[in-house]
Formats: C-alpha cells, structure tokens, sequence
C-alpha cells in the first residue's frame, strides 16, 4: 500500500491525495523540526501542556498556520484526556485551545467540522493520529486515540458522529497517521485484557508472561472495519514515532521529557 503521507520540506507530511480530492482541503501531521523550542522539546514542539516556553510553542504554531493559510485563531484543539467525547465544532469554536491549553475544547478527544476556515487539531507523540475526510458530505475530523482511546474505540465513535452529521460509513476515508509501532510498544495484560480474541489475534504478540506487543495501527483499522468502512478507503502510514527520531517526537523513547506533532485537518477560508 502506498504511503500516505508526503513529506516535501521536512516541516509538515500531507495527506496529499486528499488534497487532490479537495483543493482547499489542509490534512497532515508537522515534525520536530525547523521550530523554536529547546531543548528537550527541540524544535518544532506543538504542545502547550509539556512545560516548553508557551511563546515558544506558540511561534511553532504560528509558523505551521502560515504554512497552512488557516490562522492560529481559527484553530480549535481539544483537551485531550484518553477518552471518547466527540464534537462537531463550527465557527463559534475557532481559537478554543489555539493559544491556550486551558481554553480547549474540554473533555474532548475528536473533532469534526464541515466550515470552511477552520482547522481541526489534535496534538501527539506515540498515540494514533486518525483523520477523517467524507468527500460526499464534506465533513473532515481528526481523533487522538491512546491505547484507552483506543480500546475504547474512539474510531467507532468517530465514525458514529459523522453518521450523525449525514455520511455514510462506506464513503468515509480515513487515515491512520504516524504513531508508535508494534515493535516498540510493549505492553501488560492490563491493556490487552480489553481487547476480544479476535482483536488479540489481529493486533497482539505475546513475548511472554505479562509481556505483549501492541499493534495500536492495526487495531484501529480493526475498529474502523467493523464501524463499517471499507478497506480500500483506509490508509494507514509506514512511520513509526518512535524509531523514526528525526522525524518525530516520542513519549516512549524519550521517556516523558519531549515535545508533541500536530495532526491537523481542515478548510482553507
């Protein structure tokens, strides 16, 4: 399967087929690089809530909507708490979590918009970035799916409130974006005991007593199938944040003390 993600500059890769489909459309996931931030957050850190130099994140930011012609103010990030809380958001959003992490949208892992100007953003260092784009409906979203959003199946959630908004689950495409691999992410029974044998069998190795490697893409396109997606309409990418350093930042790798990518969708005003 092709990749996804096309990397031109280093700074950001786009959902480039996508963009094909919808001129106007923005999807993609920036890097850690060419930003402002030092170190352990070198350089182009995203997240507000690492205890990196708020100006300095938000120079980041600001670089990126430059680079998307979508303005910093027109941005809307949620919270982020490794749950399920989906919304819809519209213009009355824009600027909620742009600035400042306390004024996210709160509780709140999935966002999904239809408006042009507006940008979807959702911030990660080994968790599953999942963007979403019905070209029939228009609507776009990106999720933030953990190992708990994960097994508590943010992606069918996802698919749910698009169904709610009007599309149909064998038009929606969706991507899965960089996230750390199965290789390098091991976990205990206390993950995988949430997962069905079926689920075991697709996404699981089992290394040895309590050790257990998890293949957080594949179970999420898992979800996406049984949500009712055909396979075709799913891509998942080859990155992995962990082993792919220079590209990306990672909670893993650099146990705890790094920076965040910013998976982003949405229209250009």
């Amino acid at each position: 399967m092709q990749e996804p993600f096309i990397n031109q500059d280093g700074f950001h890769l786009q959902i480039e087929k996508w963009q094909q489909i919808h001129p106007g459309l923005r999807a993609g996931i920036s890097t850690r690089l060419h930003g402002s931030s030092k170190p352990p957050f070198h350089s182009l850190n995203m997240g507000l809530h690492v205890n990196d130099d708020v100006n300095d994140v938000i120079t980041n930011r600001r670089q990126l909507a430059e680079h998307l012609k979508i303005p910093l103010e027109h941005w809307v990030v949620g919270e982020q708490v490794h749950q399920t809380k989906v919304k819809s958001v519209t213009a009355e959003d824009k600027g909620r979590g742009a600035l400042s992490q306390q004024m996210a949208v709160p509780g709140t892992d999935g966002l999904i918009t239809s408006e042009e100007g507006l940008l979807c953003a959702a911030v990660f260092a080994d968790c599953v970035p999942l963007f979403f784009f019905d070209p029939t409906t228009g609507f776009v979203g990106v999720a933030h799916a953990g190992w708990k959003g994960t097994v508590q199946r943010i992606a069918e959630k996802m698919v749910e409130a698009f169904q709610k908004l009007g599309s149909d689950p064998s038009n929606l495409l969706a991507v899965i974006g960089p996230c750390i691999s199965q290789e390098n992410y091991e976990v205990d029974e206390h993950v995988v005991r949430y997962l069905t044998s079926d689920e075991k069998e697709t996404a699981v190795y089992e290394k040895g007593i309590n050790q257990y490697f998890l293949d957080l893409k594949q179970l999420n396109a898992e979800i996406l199938l049984q949500a009712g997606l055909v396979r075709n309409n799913i891509d998942i990418t080859k990155y992995c944040t962990y082993e792919h350093k220079e590209l990306f930042f990672s909670h893993r790798r650099d146990q705890g003390r790094t920076g965040r990518m910013l998976g982003y969708i949405g229209y250009q005003p």
